[in-house]
């Protein structure tokens, strides 16, 4: 049974047509735009939106249009690339740990307001759940906390003895690249408020990461020569 809201029922009661949402939130999480910028874009087409309006978007869509695009992944390798970085919400530090694998394609993504052990558990216990299997290889870089988070996962077993952890700045030099394509956008944006929205907003740019790297087999649901709003409109409606 279908227990996810239809496309038409996802926008329903709303004032502007799904497409001008599905544009504005798209736009603001692909490219360096602020809301007010996409409000000056809108008013050009004859479109007069607040900025809280798009702002109001992105929270309730982001994560909407994450769930209805994972379904469509496409495996990631097993070998795990993984760091943390900072990201800055009201004047504090907060830690962005993320993973690639061997090929650059992103495995996961996690927030936290510590960096620490149970921080870095978290992270990779939300990595093996969304992939459905565990890493053969870890590799991180010297920080202390992620390594003995990977021996007790091991030793409780939610990681595989068989895991290998080893410690490598030179190959971590991949995810630390990746950072940023998705740091990039966030500095652009102009300060994020709460770690609630910030955690929505960068799953919504983490989203379009992993779009602009082909992360995703859309065979069943798109034909070639289809336009990007054609695409998006397919994706959601499956």
């Amino acid at each position: 049974m279908r227990n996810r809201p239809s496309k038409s029922d996802l926008f329903k009661g709303r004032h502007f047509e799904q497409e001008v949402i599905i544009l504005c939130v798209r736009w603001y999480l692909r490219y360096k735009l602020s809301y007010r910028d996409l409000v000056e874009m809108m008013a050009e087409r004859g479109l007069p939106i607040a900025h809280t309006t798009i702002l109001r978007w992105v929270r309730r869509y982001a994560p909407e249009f994450d769930k209805r695009w994972s379904r469509f992944a496409t495996p990631v390798g097993t070998s795990w690339r993984v760091d943390e970085t900072y990201v800055k919400i009201r004047s504090r530090w907060a830690y962005l740990y993320r993973a690639v694998d061997a090929s650059g394609k992103t495995v996961d993504f996690r927030l936290s307001p510590r960096r620490n052990v149970a921080s870095a558990k978290a992270f990779f216990r939300k990595a093996v759940r969304s992939q459905r299997r565990s890493p053969e290889t870890i590799t991180l870089d010297g920080y202390a906390a992620s390594h003995r988070a990977v021996r007790e996962l091991q030793e409780q077993g939610r990681l595989p003895d068989l895991t290998k952890l080893r410690s490598s700045k030179y190959l971590n030099n991949q995810i630390e690249q990746d950072h940023r394509n998705v740091k990039s956008r966030l500095g652009a944006m102009l300060g994020l408020k709460s770690f609630a929205s910030a955690a929505i907003t960068i799953r919504g740019v983490e989203l379009m990461h992993r779009i602009r790297k082909g992360q995703f087999d859309l065979c069943a649901v798109t034909t070639q020569g289809q336009t990007t709003p054609e695409i998006w409109a397919a994706v959601l409606a499956a």
